[in-house]
């Protein structure tokens, strides 16, 4: 004997129904993604993309007095890994490789000489100046030459997404990367070439004045 299909609709109780709703709702939900990377299907669950930005505002105006006589640039290979405790890595965890590329500049600041810093004969013909020691800029990624070469993330952390604001977040590699530069910038010869290059600079400007001789030096 068979029963009908009334009665067992009857039977089915509530929170079968509802998981049932669900399931149904999922399998819509995956078949449409399924469907959007078909050919021809493309434009009907594709996502477009309107900046609705304002105006960008002037806050502030500030005199520069630097030389900017050498830039650097530098690329590091972030790889940082997340363990949970008692977990494995499978159910809570991240690693994440990640290329960072930037640059860093290095300069004089000219605002510090005072009148005792510059000395000048009376002819006009030799000239003395003492500068400040170069000094290092901060460092600045280049989103265009930086990426992640790849994300490994535990369930957990997966799930964590969905709810995230900023799903699948770099912050964390992006700001190791800009640590390591400026390291990096603060080991290799940057400002000595930043205060060679000012000296050519300062020569070539007073000898096209008339001065014979210019002696730079530098100081803290």
């Amino acid at each position: 004997m068979t029963t009908p299909i009334k009665r067992i609709n009857k039977r089915m109780p509530g929170w079968a129904k509802v998981v049932s709703a669900l399931v149904l709702v999922l399998v819509v939900f995956f078949a449409g993604i399924r469907f959007s990377v078909l050919p021809g299907l493309k434009d009907l669950f594709g996502t477009e993309t309107n900046d609705r930005s304002g105006p960008a505002l002037l806050q502030s105006i500030q005199d520069m007095s630097r030389y900017d006589a050498a830039s650097g640039n530098f690329q590091i290979v972030v790889d940082l890994e997340k363990d949970a405790k008692l977990l494995p890595d499978a159910i809570r965890g991240s690693r994440t490789l990640y290329v960072g590329a930037g640059t860093v500049d290095a300069y004089v600041d000219l605002g510090k000489v005072g009148e005792d810093d510059v000395t000048v004969n009376d002819d006009r013909t030799s000239a003395t100046l003492r500068l400040p020691h170069a000094a290092l800029g901060k460092p600045s990624l280049d989103p265009d030459r930086s990426y992640a070469v790849s994300k490994q993330r535990g369930l957990l952390d997966r799930l964590g997404d969905l709810f995230s604001d900023n799903p699948n977040g770099e912050q964390a590699v992006q700001k190791l990367a800009v640590k390591h530069i400026g390291d990096a910038a603060k080991d290799s010869e940057l400002t000595a070439r930043a205060e060679t290059n000012t000296t050519g600079m300062l020569e070539g400007l007073l000898h096209s004045l008339g001065f014979k001789e210019v002696k730079v030096t530098y100081g803290a």
